[in-house]
C-alpha cells in the first residue's frame, strides 16, 4: 500500500577536522594580513599556502578550499601592488589632494577582501566549498 516517504539519504559529510582546517586555510589570511600589515599586508597568501602544502594530500576538502584560498589571496596581492603604484604616482600628480579619493578606494578594497574571507571560513566550517569571485586560478 503507501509506504512512508523516506528521504535520498544525504551526501557523506566533510569530516568536522577537514572542514575547520578549511576554516583555517581561509582565516590564516587574516593573520598574515595583520602580521604584515606595517609593510601593505602582503602576507595575506602565506597561511593558506602552508595549509595547503601541509594538507593537500590527506584531506581532499582542505586541498580545495586552501588553493581557493591562496589563489584568491595571490590575486588580491596583486591587485594591491597595482593600486598601490597607481594610487601612489595619481596622489604625487595631485600633490596629496588624490588622497580623497584613494583612501576610500583602499578602505573599500580592504573591506570586501575582509568580508570574502570571513564569508568563505563560515561555508567552508558549514562543509561547503566557496568560490571568491574574480580570482585568478593560478594553483590547479
Amino acid at each position: 500500500m503507501n509506504e512512508p516517504y523516506a528521504p535520498p539519504p544525504a551526501p557523506a559529510a566533510i569530516p568536522a577536522d577537514q572542514r575547520q582546517w578549511a576554516m583555517f586555510a581561509h582565516l590564516s589570511a587574516l593573520i598574515g594580513g595583520l602580521l604584515t600589515s606595517v609593510a601593505g599586508g602582503w602576507g595575506t597568501f602565506i597561511g593558506p599556502l602552508i595549509v595547503w602544502l601541509i594538507k593537500k594530500d590527506t584531506m581532499p576538502f582542505v586541498d580545495d578550499q586552501a588553493k581557493e584560498a591562496l589563489n584568491f589571496n595571490i590575486t588580491v596581492a596583486i591587485i594591491a601592488l597595482l593600486m598601490a603604484g597607481l594610487f601612489g604616482l595619481f596622489t604625487v600628480i595631485t600633490l596629496g589632494l588624490g588622497l580623497i579619493i584613494v583612501v576610500p578606494l583602499v578602505a573599500a578594497f580592504v573591506l570586501v577582501w575582509l568580508i570574502l574571507t570571513i564569508l568563505a571560513a563560515i561555508r567552508a566550517n558549514e562543509g561547503r566549498s566557496y568560490r571568491y569571485p574574480f580570482t585568478l586560478r593560478l594553483i590547479k
